[in-house]
């Protein structure tokens, strides 16, 4: 029944729409009547019928439940006349307060304020928007009661293919609105802490959080331990992450469920030995129940302070029906126990299902349970770990491909070193430190993380430690979660090499491209910024590389190369970097970084930092440049001469044309009326174009009368932010283009756009229709 009701939550959660109130209605009327007659049909003796209709109660049961919270949670959304407008709150911080280069970020709780204002908001609290108007901001802690007077906006953000659900997400942390806080003399305090469990949760965590940094300010696993011991990740630096994922060892640095059963198993140890030297306890109440309830608070309690993530929880539930089971003198089989935690973590929850956590977590337990049943007799404690890690490796594959596009080869032999080294030495440690304030606690810790992360990194450091390959579709990612499933039945099922073979084709799978002499142009959603992938049947360019949003993240890394990943591409032929804008070169570090890169074209002064890495494969871009590759041609238009020179950066950025079959689209990047006027006056007949990406995002120095009209396009896109700063695209701009008789779209409605050139007609497609989501927009 819990598997139906978890396939009715997850179709609900994957669907377009939600049903109507009166679907809603149908759909539980309908579990009650299947309900109903499976008890008829079960009465009867036809167990396999009652059984059918059972699970079919369960999956609409599921749906309409989901589909009710989903109505619910979107009700209380931010209404469209109070986007951009100040509205001043009272509420508390609910969350930790988390630190950013340019100020502070954090959830606020809304008590008070104008009608209309969601309850959970996401704010940023800014020193400052440029360096020359930076300020102190005052401190701010979890727990504490604020007046503020903000600016927000409704859910938003970007839509990519594979790409993060930002949306999503935030549904599912139940924030209904984002925005920021506006200088004003009245933001202030009014209460240092508001009681509630809650608050104190977050005010315990942020202490810890305090205690760790004032006792390891420069070392460089501190995030880790943080992370280990409140859950808290965002100080782990990217260069770490990407260790732990060649590794393999990912869940170890998230609050997982074996930490959780470790400090459960330590507490219930613990209170049984004091429990048994007392005969006044054992006789009042059996040791064994009174381990297991000291367990389960031991392991609530850490789930509080971890931060409540999904891997947890079940752990948790996991832990509470052992312990229930014992404590009414019953016995559950571990299957139970398993589908008991599946069905509350939906209760609560029914948005965990979209979080990868929840995959790996209760598949990883489900592979386990497999691996232990079925079997004779009991094996030595080795050859049963072997077994273990095993099941785990093999059977997990197919979902670490299908939402990451890779795993890790050597992640046995590092799970074998970090499982035993980070569950029982580092991680209690860590916890005993966020307990017991003694610096040796946390000098044990970093020393002891420091020893494990050696033969870790050497590990990760190996060339081949990691598979990587192309999103795959749904179909061969189940024939694959079948085989593994049928490889790791006990020893004597027949035929088990065939499960192995069953991953074949999802390992082997190669995504389309497109054919001989056509060309997919695709614009994605970076906000305000631009980047453009062009494919052909067999080189990949890069057209820009969006924002750097801060110094610890930008859209080559957060959006640009897992984007490449899912599609497969592992080298880029060229990158075209076109200005130094950081809306438009703000990802090509990341991205030289992570990908290798044949050869770079460029715009952009003698000491910029793309420059100096590109070095020998560097190239400015010049007017007149052309080249062919699988029969599509690219031609750089502008700028004459050298790129990089004194004139206006906008001014100097590289035009690409890109032709196929006849078919043309215009990269315009940054180009102003100036360079306009340049390009009419050298070939305004070359400028004659099927698409043309806006330039300047549309702005009002751009797009002038005269350009429009020679390039004539049918499509024109606009790669443009959500309610950003500069009101892009212009309102004159956008009626021009439209009085011409273009088909206009932007990316901040729109998501990723592709544009398929070839000798058929252009067609147009774009990432929220063409994976549409029942949040997206609301």
């Amino acid at each position: 029944m819990s598997i139906g009701f978890a396939v009715g939550v997850f179709g609900c959660q994957t669907a377009a729409v939600l049903p109507s109130s009166e679907g809603i209605l149908g759909l539980v009327v309908g579990a009650a009547v299947g309900l109903a007659l499976a008890g008829v049909l079960a009465r009867l003796q036809h167990r396999a019928a009652a059984q059918g209709l059972l699970l079919l109660a369960a999956v609409l049961a599921g749906w309409g439940f989901a589909a009710w919270r989903a109505e619910l949670r979107l009700a209380d959304a931010l209404p469209m006349a109070l986007e951009g407008q100040d509205v001043v709150v009272s509420g508390v911080v609910a969350s930790l307060p988390q630190d950013f280069e340019r100020g502070l970020r954090f959830t606020f709780r809304v008590e008070s304020g104008v009608p209309g204002v969601p309850e959970v908001l996401s704010l940023a609290w800014y020193k400052g928007f440029r360096d020359e108007e930076l300020h102190t901001l005052p401190a701010l802690h979890a727990g504490e009661r604020w007046r503020l007077t903000v600016r927000l906006k409704r859910p938003h953000g970007n839509v990519n293919p594979h790409g993060f659900d930002y949306e999503g997400w935030l549904l599912e942390q139940g924030i209904r609105a984002t925005g920021y806080v506006r200088p004003d003399r009245a933001n202030q305090r009014l209460d240092a802490f508001v009681p509630g469990v809650m608050n104190l949760v977050e005010r315990t965590r942020e202490r810890i959080r305090a205690r760790f940094q004032e006792a390891l300010p420069d070392a460089a696993y501190r995030g880790v331990l943080v992370a280990l011991a409140i859950g808290d990740q965002r100080a782990i630096s990217q260069e770490q992450w990407q260790i732990f994922a060649r590794s393999g060892i990912s869940h170890l640095v998230a609050i997982s469920g074996m930490h959780v059963t470790m400090m459960a198993a330590l507490a219930a140890a613990g209170l049984g030995w004091v429990w048994r030297r007392s005969s006044r306890l054992a006789l009042r109440y059996p040791a064994q129940q009174a381990s297991v309830v000291a367990g389960f608070l031991a392991a609530f309690g850490y789930c509080l302070l971890a931060g409540w993530g999904v891997p947890a929880q079940r752990t948790l539930y996991m832990v509470g029906c052992v312990a229930l089971a014992l404590v009414l003198r019953r016995e559950t089989a571990p299957s139970r126990v398993l589908a008991f935690a599946l069905m509350v973590v939906l209760l609560l929850d029914p948005w965990a299902i979209l979080a990868a956590g929840f995959w790996l977590s209760f598949g990883a337990v489900a592979l386990l349970l497999l691996a232990g049943s079925g079997r004779l007799r009991a094996a030595g404690w080795l050859h049963e770990a072997l077994r273990a890690q095993w099941a785990v490796t093999l059977g997990l594959v197919p979902t670490l491909l299908v939402l990451f596009q890779q795993f890790s080869l050597v992640s046995p032999a590092a799970n074998g070193i970090a499982i035993p080294l980070i569950s029982f030495v580092v991680a209690p440690l860590a916890i005993a430190y966020a307990v017991i304030p003694l610096q040796m606690l946390a000098d044990l810790a970093h020393m002891a993380l420091m020893a494990t992360m050696v033969p870790i990194t050497w590990l990760a450091d190996l060339p081949m430690a990691q598979w990587q390959q192309a999103a795959p579709p749904a179909e061969l990612a189940i024939l694959a979660t079948l085989g593994c499933l049928w490889a790791l039945l006990p020893r004597g099922t027949p035929v088990r090499w065939l499960g192995l073979a069953m991953l074949l084709p999802l390992v082997s799978w190669v995504p389309p491209r497109p054919p001989q002499g056509e060309a997919w142009v695709t614009v994605l959603d970076v906000g305000q910024g631009l980047a453009v992938h062009v494919q052909t049947a067999g080189s990949d360019l890069i057209y820009d590389t969006g924002p750097a949003f801060s110094v610890d993240a930008n859209s080559g890394e957060r959006i640009l190369l897992p984007y490449l990943r899912a599609l497969g591409v592992r080298r880029l032929d060229t990158l075209v970097v076109t200005h130094q804008d950081n809306d438009h070169a703000g990802g090509a570090e990341a991205v030289l970084a992570g990908i290798p890169v044949r050869s770079v074209l460029f715009s952009l002064p003698e000491n910029h930092p793309v420059r100096l890495i590109a070095d020998s494969r560097g190239r400015s871009c010049a007017a007149g440049q052309e080249w062919e590759q699988d029969g599509v041609r690219f031609a750089v238009l502008h700028p004459v001469g050298r790129g990089g020179s004194p004139r206006r950066s906008n001014d100097a950025s590289c035009v690409l044309q890109v032709e196929a079959s006849g078919r043309r689209v215009l990269l315009s990047s940054d180009i102003e009326a100036v360079s306009e006027t340049d390009l009419l006056g050298r070939d305004a007949a070359a400028l004659a174009s099927d698409v043309v990406v806006a330039p300047h995002h549309g702005s009002r120095t751009s797009s002038t009368p005269a350009f429009i009209a020679a390039t004539s396009p049918r499509w024109v896109i606009f790669p443009v932010g959500y309610r950003n700063r500069f009101r892009h695209p212009n309102p004159d701009v956008w009626a021009r283009w439209a009085a011409s008789g273009a088909s206009l779209l932007r990316t901040d409605a729109s998501g990723a756009i592709r544009v398929r050139l070839g000798a058929r007609e252009v067609q147009v497609d774009t990432a929220r229709e063409t994976f549409p989501h029942y949040w997206h927009g609301r």
